[in-house]
């Protein structure tokens, strides 16, 4: 998508006065100083809405923009030229999203310059419509879908997007050399609570951003959310880098009953990859943003859970009391993995959420929901707490997310992690040598990692393996794989029920000594 930018900035005046007005004036400044914009602020607001009924947003769009297709909201790029702070001395430029489709109600969007706020008013002039003819009278009350955060992440001079706020609470981020894949937001509520039952989705609908001095190289933004059952505060500081780092401070209140509450969700795509094979004649051997959840639970226990686009709706739940960690990952960013030259999809980052401080007990949920095609995001991922603070009282999470595709350096070094996972039809050989397919489901899993090259080849390593009742496990092998200094366990088993899915569990040890994280498995339902 394009880029825009609205330049906007505060002008002072100054004027002789008196002493005594000076000091009057002074103690005034002290004052506004003293009470300078903050997530505290937001937190007011939050807390005022929620006390309220909720009102819905409703479109101001003329239907010239509300009834065109997405091809033709692409042909309204912002102007280069016109960007937020292009006439700063900061690195930093913000690009705006103009309305148009589903993006039908305005956001308010605040600059913060000195701790004041300045409304950044919404100019028609700062876009190119691409030829587009309408009435210029009905942009008149319109405003701003979202915005665009912009630096020069990958050459010097040159301001890439770097971040993107459109649509409900959602934002993607990105680092250097990467390209938009999976997306984060700000709250999950009642996702895949029950069938028929449709899932609640927050919106943020007001955005203020700090104008950074010459000599930050961050970011801040608040962000005041709202929903039928849900308010909530966000202060978010963006790090660019090689991997993007973006720290979120959220405060939550409720405004009515809710079923299940995801902290710090993720929503990805997985249509196929070799867990699960190529869907048609399709040259791509895989087609996903994210290949699986990984976590590292409070108890220090490492898990690796391959996604799988099942048939019906799939939910899995993992226990965790102060998670350490956990994100989707893309996996594996070798070209050849894809071979997609339009898509990129080995260049589309992992996103790693690292909480701060003690969240207590609940659990890591995955949301896994049947797609055709890689249009829909069909993948989510969040925290949900066992206990829920009553109406009136702020949730506090804090966290951290790492946009990377250095997944390994995620992982404590005396961890191997699960490179790939290949699930095929069972064989056995037969005294002809010719392979024979017994109807059996074989899976491959390679592990690698220092901890497992630096093994002496005698090392005595086992693998521990589990499979649920719904099937039998006909053979359990485990040999070395040198082509990656790691070793590969193949599991053959017979599935009893194939309507029921198949749970399964492995992971590599050294006597009583874990190597590597846990495989956890589920093969779907057919």
């Amino acid at each position: 998508m394009g880029f825009a930018d609205v330049a906007s900035f505060a002008r002072n005046r100054f004027v002789p006065v008196s002493l005594g007005i000076a000091t009057v004036l002074l103690s005034l400044l002290g004052a506004a100083a003293a009470h300078a914009f903050s997530l505290d602020d937001v937190t007011a607001r939050a807390k005022t809405l929620a006390d309220r009924a909720y009102q819905a947003p409703v479109s101001n769009l003329p239907p010239a923009f509300s009834k065109m297709q997405f091809a033709d909201y692409l042909r309204i790029q912002p102007r280069r030229d016109q960007f937020e702070w292009h006439d700063r001395d900061t690195p930093f430029r913000l690009a705006f999203y103009h309305q148009g489709m589903h993006f039908s109600t305005p956001v308010g969007i605040n600059e913060v310059v000195d701790g004041q706020v300045h409304e950044i008013k919404y100019n028609p002039a700062k876009f190119d419509f691409g030829g587009m003819s309408f009435d210029a009278d009905t942009t008149r009350n319109l405003g701003y879908a979202g915005f665009r955060v912009l630096y020069p992440i990958n050459r010097d001079g040159v301001h890439d997007e770097i971040m993107s706020m459109l649509g409900a609470s959602y934002f993607r981020v990105i680092g250097k050399g990467q390209v938009y894949g999976l997306s984060a937001r700000g709250l999950a509520l009642d996702t895949a609570w029950k069938d028929g039952m449709a899932e609640e989705f927050p919106r943020f609908r007001e955005f203020w951003i700090e104008r950074p001095k010459p000599q930050d190289r961050f970011l801040v933004i608040y962000a005041l959310m709202d929903s039928p059952r849900a308010t909530g505060a966000y202060r978010f500081v963006l790090r660019p880098g090689e991997d993007a780092v973006l720290d979120v401070e959220s405060r939550v209140f409720l405004r009515g009953q809710i079923n299940k509450l995801g902290v710090a969700p993720l929503t990805s795509m997985f249509l196929y990859g070799p867990n699960q094979g190529v869907r048609g004649n399709n040259f791509r051997p895989a087609l996903h943003d994210s290949n699986g959840l990984a976590i590292h639970a409070g108890s220090g226990e490492w898990l690796w859970r391959p996604l799988n686009n099942p048939p019906t709706l799939s939910v899995s739940s993992f226990q965790v009391t102060d998670p350490k960690g956990f994100g989707l990952l893309q996996r594996g960013h070798e070209f050849s993995r894809y071979e997609d030259l339009a898509d990129r999809y080995d260049l589309r980052p992992s996103a790693w959420i690292e909480p701060k401080g003690n969240w207590g007990p609940g659990k890591v949920e995955l949301v896994e929901i049947p797609t055709a095609d890689e249009t829909n995001d069909n993948i989510v991922a969040f925290w949900t707490p066992d206990v829920v603070p009553p109406k009136g009282q702020p949730m506090r999470h804090d966290y951290r997310i790492h946009w990377t595709m250095n997944e390994p350096a995620l992982i404590e070094k005396d961890v191997g992690w699960v490179k790939q996972t290949l699930r095929t039809d069972g064989e056995i050989r037969q005294a002809n040598l010719i392979r024979h397919l017994d109807g059996s489901t074989a899976l491959i899993v390679d592990f690698e990692g220092p901890v497992l090259a630096r093994l002496s080849p005698d090392a005595p390593v086992g693998a521990e393996v589990s499979v649920g009742d719904n099937a039998e496990l006909m053979e359990n092998v485990l040999q070395r794989n040198p082509a990656i200094q790691g070793w590969r366990l193949t599991l053959r088993v017979k599935v009893k029920d194939p309507k029921r899915p198949v749970e399964m569990r492995a992971a590599l040890v050294e006597g009583r000594r874990a190597l590597t994280e846990t495989w956890s498995y589920q093969l779907p339902a057919r």
